[in-house]
């Protein structure tokens, strides 16, 4: 059972919450995949998305590919959710780790920008992320979570009028989470609005 463990609610009534559990469950209009470039979803998230999704995420993904090539690190793409209890998946590739001398931040911001402008290009009102790029991909978890969650604040304050009225950082394993939890007090317990 998926258990929030902080939120935040900004001044236009947008949400950031973390979430501590399983993104395939989260009912929510739409779900983010951790991708690679060629959406082959074989390790971590992006397999449990399919297993519980089904293969039409995985033909959906294969046939994007094939129609405009390999997706870019720091975009994102949407399939359908085939049996997910959501609306959609996005699909955002976030760069391999290789130290930071690749420009791994910025790259892994534009991945959650991108993602964000899509759900609320769709109308979205409510999405789900993991820690994209902190599994297979090597993100130090602290940078990743303090990235991901400026990112959320940094675009919900820019579009106050927006459909993304919350957003959602789903995390599974404890250490991962326990990352997000510090970068999350740090960044909104100084306000004294956060309840966590």
């Amino acid at each position: 059972m998926n258990e929030v463990k902080a939120e935040q609610v900004l001044a236009s009534g947008q949400v950031i919450r973390l979430v501590h559990g399983d993104i395939t469950e989260e009912r929510v209009d739409a779900i983010v995949n951790a991708a690679n470039s060629h959406l082959t979803h074989g390790g971590g998230v992006a397999a449990a998305i399919v297993r519980k999704g089904g293969v039409v995420i995985q033909r959906e993904s294969d046939e994007w590919v094939r129609q405009h090539g390999p997706v870019p690190t720091g975009s994102a793409v949407i399939t359908s959710a085939g049996a997910l209890p959501c609306r959609a998946v996005i699909h955002a590739v976030g760069p391999i780790w290789r130290g930071g001398s690749e420009d791994e931040e910025e790259k892994l911001r534009s991945a959650a920008l991108s993602s964000f402008t899509l759900a609320a290009e769709r109308g979205f009102t409510s999405l789900a992320l993991p820690a994209i790029s902190a599994g297979v991909f090597g993100f130090p978890a602290d940078r990743c979570a303090e990235i991901l969650l400026v990112a959320a604040r940094d675009f919900l304050h820019e579009h106050p009028e927006s459909s993304l009225r919350e957003i959602r950082f789903v995390l599974f394993d404890p250490p991962t989470l326990g990352a997000f939890l510090s970068a999350f007090r740090r960044l909104f317990e100084p306000s004294g609005e956060s309840r966590a």
